[in-house]
């Protein structure tokens, strides 16, 4: 009898523990993403299954995640934060880290073991570029042409430095209008071998060589600020080609059947995940906190490559990766990390654009003004 009295007690105790516990999560959220394609993605992939998992939560989502960083710096300088998960790049989640704008976490004591039973930090590998970043996806930057604009009588393009040939392939080009990506295939289509891009934007006479090889097309450019405007702008015909997520160009291909196609040479591998704010209340964080533990484990990371062709983070997920939920269709050839996109793909180097972002895009930004 005592030992059922003590028992009782002791179960009663931890669900008054876990009542508790619960009623100290905040009910409400705001992610930021990039939206489209992407974002219905991570809503599909995790936050409708973790809402039917706490009822009565709400989740509103913001578009901004181009503009984090200077609005996290706003929001902080406000003494306001208004966001309470935030998706960046690798190289932005560096940036936020440095400034002390984003948390910094202990990877195997705040997220969930693989299902193979793998640390999380052993499990995540080289994705986690900085003690802030939560990955969550590997994709690539690259390019997609319209299949019908393509000169009679000429091969389709297959090189990266095709972009470059107003020549052969003329017609609109979209590019995003920010130094990252741009200045480094540049580089590449001016003769720099990719392992020695960043030692020559390093320099300003680099500087100066990436941005007079993009001078030859600038006339030719159209530039994007959100990831929505290449696709729409390849669906509409506006330009012959354009570089944005492979994400983007796997749902205009295969999910509108739009007469585009990839071109994959040179693409540019990054990684993208979560950062948490710096300065959430007690009950944000628990919120938060308990989301990213859940939505980030070997099997969530595997769901969200069945609404798009981004490879996830984890190793122990890509052995689930299986096929796309509504099109039916094997979703492993649709990786930019598949070896048969793979033959030539820049890495990208996040030390540096951590470093030199600032004063490159002040640069860029002179330069697209002239």
């Amino acid at each position: 009898m005592k030992f059922t009295a003590t028992l009782m007690a002791t179960t009663a105790l931890t669900a008054a523990a876990s009542m508790a516990s619960a009623q100290e999560m905040a009910d409400s959220m705001t992610i930021v993403s990039w939206g489209g394609a992407y974002q219905d993605s991570q809503k599909k992939a995790y936050a409708e299954p973790y809402k039917e998992a706490n009822p009565g939560l709400s989740i509103s989502w913001d578009e901004s995640s181009n503009e984090a960083v200077a609005k996290l710096r706003a929001q902080n300088e406000a003494d306001n934060i208004t966001w309470d998960l935030v998706d960046v790049v690798g190289a932005d989640a560096m940036r936020l880290c440095d400034e002390g704008l984003a948390m910094e976490i202990d990877h195997d004591e705040f997220l969930a073991q693989g299902d193979d039973g793998s640390m999380a930090s052993d499990d995540f590998g080289e994705t986690i570029v900085s003690d802030c970043f939560i990955p969550q996806i590997v994709y690539s930057i690259t390019f997609g042409y319209r299949t019908d604009m393509v000169p009679e009588g000429t091969e389709p393009p297959s090189k990266l430095c095709d972009v470059f040939d107003l020549e052969t392939y003329p017609g609109k080009r979209s590019l995003e209008k920010r130094p990252i990506n741009n200045m480094e295939w540049a580089l590449m289509c001016d003769g720099v071998a990719n392992e020695d891009v960043y030692d020559t934007l390093a320099t300003p006479e680099g500087q100066q060589q990436a941005l007079d090889k993009l001078a030859t097309i600038k006339d030719s450019v159209v530039w994007w600020s959100a990831g929505a405007d290449t696709p729409q702008l390849l669906a509409d015909g506006e330009v012959f080609i354009g570089s944005t997520y492979n994400g983007r160009l796997f749902s205009v291909i295969e999910e509108q059947k739009q007469p585009v196609a990839m071109l994959w040479d040179g693409q540019v591998y990054d990684f993208d995940g979560w950062i948490i704010p710096t300065g959430l209340s007690e009950e944000r964080l628990a919120r938060v906190k308990d989301f990213v533990k859940t939505t980030t484990d070997t099997q969530h990371l595997a769901d969200q490559a069945k609404y798009i062709s981004y490879g996830p983070a984890r190793a122990s997920s890509a052995p689930l990766v299986g096929k796309h939920a509504d099109l039916g269709i094997d979703m492993a050839p649709h990786m930019p990390t598949d070896p048969a996109n793979a033959g030539n793909v820049l890495q990208p180097n996040f030390v540096f654009w951590a470093d030199y972002r600032d004063d490159i895009d002040t640069k860029f930004q002179a330069w697209l003004a002239q």
